[in-house]
């Protein structure tokens, strides 16, 4: 079995609790703006980077790519984002089951954790602040051995975001780890373990708890299905050869 380095985890859903908040957030700023899309549409495109949901579902209400299609995605990407801070600013923000448990574990066989999210950098530090993990983080929001995670992907720092596995990719790249076979890719959306295929990591896998149920993430073919992060952590335990 090859030793693990590096596990790449999703935020919304996986490491961070999400009671369809975001949906919420998104279906609101959908229907403040005009944009027509159904609950199971936006349930359908959770772990995408937001900006590319607006462009592709604006496309298709106009039916073509003008200055009008420029004009609504700005429109509603900036009700979102106002939306969205607003929320992370005024509630609590929570680790999901096992996941505190998890991290500690990784960093004592010396693994390094990645964070990689739909949500654009602002955002995505407003939620790591209130973890406390952002701590440690240098601008490129990369830590050491001593934080507790090693770095953080937003969408809005790659060319594409999920499904197309650039965010892994560039998680990889910044850390220094060449084979993909080293690495697990963990999320709760059926983007999320496309994400994973795509980067050809050692194991896509997917968490229940978070915002699709089981029944809807095992026709996306995971490698592996738990029901919290806790089950990641007894497979690792039992599988895995940890990094030396």
């Amino acid at each position: 079995m090859n030793s693990i380095q590096l596990v790449v985890f999703d935020m919304a859903g996986t490491t961070v609790t999400d009671k369809h908040e975001v949906e919420y957030c998104f279906a609101l700023a959908a229907r403040e703006t005009g944009l027509e899309m159904t609950d199971e549409e936006i349930l359908a495109v959770q772990g995408w980077g937001k900006r590319h949901v607006f462009e592709t579902f604006w496309e298709r209400q106009l039916g073509q790519r003008n200055e009008e299609w420029v004009l609504r995605v700005a429109q509603s990407y900036q009700r979102f984002t106002e939306v969205l801070e607003a929320h992370y600013h005024q509630n609590q923000v929570l680790p999901t089951e096992g996941c505190t448990e998890l991290f500690t574990w990784l960093k004592d066989q010396g693994i390094a954790i990645a964070l990689t999210t739909g949500f654009y950098r602002k955002v995505t530090n407003i939620i790591l602040g209130k973890l406390g993990w952002l701590e440690g983080l240098d601008s490129q929001h990369l830590g050491n051995a001593n934080t507790i995670i090693q770095a953080s992907i937003a969408s809005d720092e790659v060319a594409k975001g999920r499904p197309a596995p650039d965010m892994i990719l560039k998680a990889m790249n910044t850390l220094g780890i060449n084979d993909p076979k080293t690495v697990i890719n963990i999320g709760d959306t059926p983007s999320d373990i496309e994400s994973g295929k795509r980067a050809n990591c050692l194991y896509s896998c997917c968490v229940s708890n978070g915002t699709h149920t089981a029944q809807q993430l095992l026709p996306h073919n995971p490698d592996q299905a738990f029901d919290s992060l806790r089950g990641l952590m007894a497979f690792l335990k039992k599988e895995m050869v940890p990094a030396q």
